[in-house]
């Protein structure tokens, strides 16, 4: 069975690999966290396209589910922009803390 974060990564890395803008791009995973390397299609393509890219990429693999997106900035090299992307799930209450919060699991079904 694959969980909604699997989907998510998956449907992210497909539409990165097929975008015009992007060459090549492929996902590391290092001690756990996630990178993302991406190089352009030309050598004058701005990080500000790349970032661009990179969130419409995201709201694709978002849609429909319960995640939101952590994205930063970690370096440059000769030919890749080198992203920290994660994908995180939210976080629900186990037990009613008694101060009738919104989202209070008693609401709940």
């Amino acid at each position: 069975m694959v969980t909604e974060l699997e989907q998510a990564w998956d449907t992210f890395i497909c539409y990165m690999s097929e975008h015009p803008k992007i060459a090549n791009c492929y996902y590391k995973q290092v001690t756990g966290i996630p990178f993302i390397y991406i190089k352009g299609e030309s050598q004058a393509i701005k990080r500000s396209d790349i970032e661009e890219v990179l969130k419409e990429a995201a709201a694709k693999a978002m849609k429909a589910k319960r995640l939101t997106l952590s994205m930063y900035h970690v370096r440059e090299s000769e030919a890749f922009y080198v992203y920290r992307v994660r994908f995180l799930v939210p976080q629900q209450k186990m037990f009613c803390c008694g101060n009738i919060c919104d989202d209070c699991i008693r609401f709940q079904r």
